[in-house]
């Protein structure tokens, strides 16, 4: 019997090889997780991960769920002869190891392994006690699957394919332009454009920085052929006259901003997801992944593919929606509307350091729930409870309560809602966020995830 499980953190030596030969002894009473849920603890752990690493993004985190999500498919995809893999389908995704004819694989034990190594991998700046835990939940896993497989030989080939898969797919970052991002959040020799109607630092921001966020990750490869090829979306030009389109948009801020109800403003603090004490906007939509996964408890594959195409979609949205925030460059009502409407006005919630249109929140949230309508339906009733248990917000007198919803679309629309009853975006940031989040998400769904 060999010894799998990492020195430091599961028992080793004669103790474990009594363990483990009287537990296949018993392997019909072994407790285990179902193949769903140990697809749920890695995205658990991303999350985690995601929250408490330092220096992280909403844009990083999103690349990195990503890539986290295509490796948990790509572990287990050979195991199913209804679905295809998607090497040779996503932009320069044309190499990646397949497992030998002759092979028999545990895709339970294929998937702890890519997920422990593709979060090591794309995390490798997290701490020292953060790769404990994955190691740990890692081992905790192997230990419980280790009775149920027989033979030492199909256990030494699952672990070394899910590795290969994840060392594979991270070889493959490194050329997408985001790679170690967290080194140069804010670009201190970027030039900022000077026009009206451009982005400028406000006072009431989230970030200290005066330099916007990722000016070029606009231009970071996407995952899906389609998503960078998308036009560019309209905006209504800039225009101060009281009364003009353009106006009305900061008006309609201004406004709602005076008779914010308390629900109105529990949702503006619940999806702020403020990546300095949360797992991020595209974490919450991976956290919502997960919630549909428990929820209808499907097979390994279809819980993989979930994180996968959440993971891509949100990835992709992000890419676009920075393009486009740098190509048009456009400022927050914390600027206009106290140049032309109320000097004394500041929003509900400060500014994020970075251009407004379209909205970041809006566009990944559409993407997600798009894609999880195409798995699950459009009618899905669920609780999101992502940050119940937070203290409350002394400064804004409001509650972390828990939202609930019948449908994905709905929990998008909420997301996109919550910035205009924030303050911080006007109604065509979020409208067109969501209407291209879902243009993103149909090339993903369009993917050929099975075969025929």
């Amino acid at each position: 019997m060999k010894n799998y499980l990492k020195p430091g953190y599961m028992p080793i030596g004669f103790l474990l090889f009594v363990v483990l030969v009287f537990s296949r002894c018993q392997r019909t009473q072994q407790p285990t997780n179902p193949d769903y849920e140990i697809a749920s603890k890695w995205a658990d752990m991303a999350l985690y991960i995601t929250q408490f690493t330092p220096l992280n993004s909403p844009t990083y985190a999103s690349r990195c769920f990503g890539y986290i999500g295509l490796t948990m498919y790509e572990s287990v995809v050979h195991g199913y002869e209804e679905y295809s893999s998607l090497k040779g389908q996503l932009i320069g995704f044309d190499s990646l190891p397949e497992p030998k004819s002759d092979a028999e694989l545990n895709w339970i034990l294929s998937l702890n392994a890519a997920q422990a190594e593709i979060i090591r991998l794309i995390y490798n700046q997290t701490s020292d006690e953060n790769k404990a835990r994955i190691d740990s939940l890692e081992g905790a896993i192997l230990e419980e699957q280790l009775p149920l497989v027989d033979d030492d030989k199909i256990v030494d080939q699952s672990i070394k394919f899910g590795k290969s898969i994840a060392r594979s797919i991270f070889n493959w970052s490194l050329t997408d332009g985001g790679h170690r991002a967290y080194l140069r959040n804010f670009d201190k020799d970027w030039v900022h454009p000077k026009h009206p109607g451009y982005w400028e630092p406000p006072l009431y921001s989230q970030s200290i920085s005066h330099h916007p966020l990722h000016p070029y990750w606009g231009e970071n490869r996407r995952f899906v052929p389609g998503n960078d090829t998308i036009g560019l979306p309209y905006m209504i030009p800039y225009d101060t006259t009281r009364g003009s389109a353009y106006y009305q948009q900061f008006q309609a801020v201004y406004e709602k901003d005076k008779r914010l109800t308390q629900i109105d403003k529990e949702i503006a603090i619940w999806w702020g997801d403020d990546p300095d004490v949360t797992f991020t906007p595209p974490g919450h939509s991976y956290y919502i992944a997960s919630i549909a996964v428990r929820t209808k408890q499907p097979d390994l594959i279809q819980a993989a593919e979930t994180y996968a195409r959440v993971g891509i979609a949100v990835a992709d949205a992000f890419i676009n929606c920075w393009k486009w925030k740098y190509h048009f460059f456009s400022e927050r009502p914390n600027t206009f509307i106290p140049r032309f409407i109320d000097q004394e006005w500041e929003s509900f919630w400060p500014d994020p350091p970075f251009p407004a249109f379209p909205s970041g929140h809006a566009i990944q949230a559409a993407a997600a729930a798009t894609v999880l309508e195409d798995l699950y339906g459009k009618e899905f009733v669920f609780t999101d409870s992502a940050h119940v248990g937070r203290e409350r917000d002394e400064l804004r007198d409001v509650d972390f309560r828990q939202r609930s919803f019948t449908t994905f679309w709905g929990a998008a629309r909420e997301t996109a809602d919550s910035r205009f009853y924030g303050g911080i975006h006007v109604p065509q940031d979020n409208n067109v966020g969501l209407r291209e989040g879902k243009k993103i998400a149909e090339n993903v769904n369009n993917l050929q995830w099975r075969k025929n």
